[in-house]
């Protein structure tokens, strides 16, 4: 009887697995942006996006301990509007893409947040090397046979080694708008 509930328990299991919502990122209808504030005389903010989107996002509503957000920009699309600025961020000092291709975010877990579609992101994200957890509230809408999440977090670019401590600001505010089918 008891290899019999076993058994019944890992089929439920599967069931929910088997018929869990997976998408994957639509390159074309997302944006990654991102903002930093530098100083050197007068005070600016500095703006750009990332390219490259691809991974694995599995969301359903009303089973979000199934849930995993699994997706990776491509560093070397760094794009703030200004080729030699941008040519300088990928070198060794900043986001060396030679060496690390790849900025990773990984969930752990999703939870529903107050608010409606809003929910809290928890996870991990790796750049340059660093693996750092992030925790911050997002929204998910259904639209079109998919879902639009929208989020926006704050990072320490020092604490990833991008850059040294100089008149960028080390924070960094980061923009997400994802659109999943």
């Amino acid at each position: 009887m008891k290899a019999y509930s076993i058994i019944i328990a890992l089929f439920i299991c599967s069931v929910n697995i088997v018929f869990a919502q997976h998408y994957t990122p639509v390159e074309q209808s997302s944006t990654v942006q991102f903002k930093v504030s530098h100083q050197m005389i007068f005070k600016s903010t500095v703006t750009g996006t990332f390219k490259g989107l691809k991974g694995t996002v599995i969301f359903d509503p009303t089973n979000l301990t199934q849930a995993v957000f699994d997706v990776s920009i491509a560093a070397e699309t760094i794009n703030s509007g200004i080729g030699m600025r941008d040519n300088h961020l990928k070198e060794e000092s900043y986001f060396d893409v030679k060496k690390y291709s790849s900025i990773i975010i990984k969930s752990q877990t999703v939870t529903k947040a107050s608010g409606e579609n809003t929910y809290t992101f928890t996870g991990t994200l790796t750049m340059k090397g660093v693996t750092k957890n992030i925790s911050f509230p997002f929204t998910a809408k259904a639209q079109n046979g998919g879902y639009e999440f929208k989020g926006s977090f704050q990072l320490n670019r020092l604490e990833y080694n991008v850059g040294s401590d100089n008149s960028i600001d080390k924070n960094v505010e980061v923009d997400l708008d994802v659109i999943a089918r």
